[in-house]
């Protein structure tokens, strides 16, 4: 595998923008009745929001998005974080555990979903 300085900035924008964002979102499991799971395409939609929110919105191609998106959709994190994410909802009260599980994900599905090569 070569890098050269534009896949490093790829990779670097993703770890760089993308913990910003989870970051912005203080996830939390409120009571009640849990919402369903939304659908890549509406967390996708929340994260966009956010990542323009914070100007960040043309670090990310609407394919890395959607990937890590879809990521999220796939793991344990909790449907309530999910619903907050995609209503780009930044007032919901923090959760560490959640949180880091969200930060977990994306982190890991960064290569994946933006391959250096």
């Amino acid at each position: 595998m070569t890098l050269n300085d534009r896949t490093q900035r790829t990779s670097s924008r993703i770890l760089m923008a993308l913990p910003i964002a989870a970051l912005a979102f203080s996830l939390a499991a409120c009571g009640g009745a849990a919402p369903e799971r939304p659908s890549a395409q509406q967390v996708a939609d929340g994260l966009t929001s956010v990542l323009e929110d914070q100007g960040l919105r043309d670090s990310l191609s609407d394919d890395v998005v959607l990937c890590l998106s879809e990521a999220l959709v796939d793991s344990e994190v909790s449907n309530e974080s999910l619903d907050a994410i995609a209503k780009g909802d930044e007032n919901v009260k923090t959760d560490q555990k959640e949180g880091a599980l969200v930060q977990k994900t994306i982190n890991d599905a960064a290569p994946d979903c933006a391959p250096t090569e």
